[in-house]
């Protein structure tokens, strides 16, 4: 009886597609293996075994795959579970879904290999043979090496198109094309030595000692090992002995060849706890102990309960806390937060509490290392707590008992591009709810749609609002920019009350954060004679420009091209830059104070492995006066010495076109204020804008939240808004102008005649051209009373009727559910 697969291939399709396997292969396989199946002409791929059975296909035959990877699941039927609802409910699939979920040595593909053909050879060629010149080159090239992979040809021939070459030496019998596995994952070896069994042990050191006479160094290192192994009980690796001998790799390889040592291999981590655990016991005060008590009695009715914490209220010690317990009860627990900078800080508050049984998942860790991780949640062999920012929700947990969504309002949980395009708050939420996990959401500021839960009753809701230590919360205070250069008290960017809060705090040696949500040095150069500013070629977007290097720079494409001295319209030399970033507050910092350390916290500057750790640990041990940064130094940051917060332009973040603009600008701002004072001594914080009576900066100066966000939940009745309208964004993307406008067009007419008055558009987008390719957009508004499950068939079914016109195939169509 034959035997069927259904595989997910990390590839944007929209169904499981059919393999056959042989009985022997079905009694190995289980649900949740990779396994190696070709798909399509030339490639081999990694897929995931999501069912096992004996119905064949029917508009195709099934394919054998090529082999079994691995002997137990990498892939739990958890996930499985939590992928089917992400792709159901963010309109995405299950390819795109693993090829995030993975990491990416675990997702080997196959790469086109050539090698001669076993009935050619190349010394039987006669004179008169039909060869190219670049066949010849590959032929001679496969005389040294009996493998040629596809980079290599490219580099051999000089040239990217190279399959016609190959296919044509194919037909030729000259050559044979297979698939080579890339497998990427390689263990992390260590050696280690041992004296040779034949030898014994201490018995024939006098004997080997005379031997190495002639050999001092030799004699040095060997006695020094037989130091080491009398001292400690533990493995003696090469390294350690290398360094503590003081000798190079040379002179133990000698002891080695003369067959006295003999090395041997160990697979290690490459995560490592480094730190010291000493438990602090953590001492609630009265308003923890209550938020604690009320948050296990919210879990008793709800799965879900938002804590809103005022910033410094001690949050993070009532998570501990019930971290404790569910790892008490031999649960797993997932610690999301919306930033790599805020791990590094919370990292050695829960390795303090729980050492090694704290493990890290983001980005900057290496492929090899997210394996690691990856392989120690899913066999439960170290580490009860997984600390992570949104892609640790793929994580192959067994047993989860607790999710904390730290800083829950932030909008950096939501994955842009590429797909799958989900929350990684609102996904966390299932997840929980597969294990029956409770999830607790904590924030200062929460999000419209989490408190809007709470008020439906879907969420248990906790407050605590008082600051730890009974901490005076920090004075907020706007500062009139336009009053300020009336009476020109403005130095640079810094009005005179700034700059005298600066130079009183840095006075009483307390440091300082100053906060602009804008990195580079200048966002716009201007001509001032004619008015041209400098544009990226790809995308519609005048260039940055950065100091440090002398460049102008795109953000959304990476072009980039040396400063002008000189306007490229007109040729005049009168230029000078609009706007300010972080690198320019850097820059008049530094001239201002020209005694104190100023450092900047942005993009630029945290590009690598450990910079965030770097930086924030020199703040913290006060190496570092000023600190100036975009938004990533806003978030849940502790900091014992910042007395003064600066925001130096408030209203770039009110004006911003989007919706959400005010609720943001709310929470960003009581954000970065909550980082004042966080000790005895009040903080201050000092608000630039041109529009101190403002509605938003009015409540953030008296951190009014439920007036914010009963006049947010009107305005967004009003115009019909989440939380109270669902919304999906569909992106129209083509380098063709006409092209993108007529197929935009078509399919809003489609969707006008089911959803009426509630669509808006097809529009461009501020930036309509990005990468060379214009942008259009369609929103889809669907209330209450609608189906959201049936709104979203009526929106694939339109996809797919567009897909089917021939016209429009080289239109991208992107589904955005939840755009915010």
């Amino acid at each position: 009886m034959p035997f069927y697969i259904d595989v997910i291939v990390p590839i944007a399709l929209e169904q499981r597609f059919t393999y056959s396997i042989t009985q022997q292969e079905s009694e190995h396989l289980k649900v949740g293996m990779r396994v190696a199946v070709p798909f399509g002409k030339r490639k081999v791929y990694t897929a995931i075994v999501a069912k096992i059975h004996e119905n064949p296909p029917v508009r195709y035959e099934a394919k054998p795959i090529e082999e079994i990877l691995e002997n137990t699941p990498t892939v739990t039927l958890e996930q499985l579970k939590l992928w089917k609802w992400i792709a159901n409910y963010y309109l995405c699939t299950e390819g795109e879904i693993l090829k995030s979920a993975l990491p990416s040595s675990l997702l080997i593909e196959s790469e086109t290999a050539i090698e001669p053909h076993p009935d050619f050879d190349i010394q039987t060629i006669d004179e008169d043979e039909t060869l190219t010149d670049e066949e010849y080159l590959i032929l001679q090239a496969l005389q040294k090496q009996p493998l040629l992979k596809i980079g290599e040809i490219v580099l051999i021939l000089n040239k990217k198109t190279i399959f016609p070459v190959i296919n044509s030496m194919a037909e030729k019998f000259l050559i044979l094309v297979n698939q080579e596995f890339n497998r990427q994952y390689k263990p992390k070896l260590k050696k280690y030595l041992k004296v040779k069994e034949s030898l014994g042990s201490e018995e024939h050191l006098p004997k080997l000692i005379e031997e190495l006479s002639g050999a001092p160094k030799q004699k040095e290192a060997l006695l020094k090992f037989f130091s080491l192994s009398a001292q400690s009980q533990k493995p003696i690796s090469l390294k350690d002995l290398k360094e503590k001998a003081e000798v190079s790799e040379s002179v133990i390889k000698a002891l080695v060849s003369k067959s006295i040592l003999e090395e041997y291999l160990v697979q290690t981590d490459r995560v490592k706890f480094k730190g010291h655990q000493d438990k602090p016991s953590i001492q609630f005060n009265q308003f923890q102990q209550k938020a604690y008590e009320d948050i296990e009695s919210g879990f008793k009715t709800h799965p879900v309960c938002l804590l809103q914490g005022v910033t410094s209220s001690g949050k993070t010690e009532v998570y501990i806390k019930l971290i404790d317990k569910a790892i008490q009860e031999g649960k797993q627990v997932l610690y999301l937060l919306p930033e790599i900078a805020l791990t590094a800080q919370l990292i050695q508050r829960l390795q303090a509490y729980f050492g090694d049984q704290v493990l890290i998942y983001h980005s900057k860790y290496s492929v090899n290392e997210r394996v690691e991780v990856y392989r120690h949640v899913l066999n439960e062999t170290k580490g009860k707590i997984v600390i992570g920012v949104r892609s640790s929700i793929f994580l192959p947990f067994r047993n989860l008992g607790l999710i904390v969504v730290d800083e829950a309002h932030e909008s950096s949980f939501k994955q842009f591009d590429p797909a799958p395009r989900y929350h990684a708050r609102d996904t966390a939420i299932v997840l929980a709810s597969v294990f029956q996990a409770q999830t607790l959401l904590g924030t200062a500021t929460p999000s419209l749609e989490s408190f809007n839960n709470v008020r439906e009753g879907k969420y248990a809701f906790v407050q605590l609002n008082r600051r730890f230590g009974n901490v005076k919360p920090p004075s907020v205070e706007l500062v009139d920019l336009k009053d300020q250069q009336r009476k020109k008290k403005m130095t640079g960017h810094f009005s005179e009350t700034l700059l005298k809060a600066i130079r009183e705090t840095l006075d009483q040696g307390q440091q300082v954060i100053l906060f602009q949500n804008r990195r580079g040095y200048s966002p716009i150069l201007e001509c001032n004679t004619c008015g041209d500013a400098p544009q990226c070629l790809n995308c519609d977007v005048s260039l940055t420009y950065h100091k440090h290097n002398n460049t102008l720079r795109c953000h959304y494409c990476g072009y980039h091209t040396a400063m002008k001295t000189k306007c490229m319209a007109c040729g005049s030399v009168d230029v000078s830059t609009k706007g300010f970033g972080t690198e320019q507050i850097e820059t008049e910092l530094n001239s201002l104070f020209e005694d104190k350390v100023i450092k900047r916290m942005d993009l630029d500057t945290t590009r690598g492995k450990y910079a965030y750790e770097h930086i924030i640990s020199a703040f913290q041990n006060r190496e570092i006066d000023i600190l100036v940064g975009t938004q990533m130094l806003t978030k849940g940051l502790d900091f014992r010495h910042v007395k003064l917060v600066g925001v130096m332009n408030a209203d770039s973040l009110l004006n911003f076109p989007d919706f959400r603009a005010h609720e943001r600008s709310f929470q960003l701002l009581v954000q970065v204020a909550g980082r004042a004072g966080r000790t005895q001594e009040q903080g201050l914080v000092l608000i630039q804008t041109y529009n101190p009576y403002h509605k938003i900066l009015q409540q953030v100066t008296t951190n009014n939240f439920e007036e914010m966000f009963k006049e947010q939940l009107d305005e967004r009745r009003h115009f019909k808004y989440p939380p109270l309208f669902r919304m999906i964004k569909i992106t129209f993307k083509s380098r063709d102008f006409n092209k993108l406008n007529e197929a935009s067009d078509w399919l809003a007419l489609y969707y006008r005649q089911i959803f009426k008055a509630n669509i808006l558009g097809p529009e461009f987008p501020a930036i309509a051209r990005i990468r060379n390719e214009y942008h259009k957009n369609l929103i889809i508004k669907i209330p209450e009373n609608q189906s959201l499950k049936n709104s979203k068939k009526y929106i694939e079914a339109g996809v797919d009727k567009f897909k089917a016109i021939a016209q429009f195939r080289s239109v991208k169509v992107v589904i955005n559910v939840d755009p915010y």
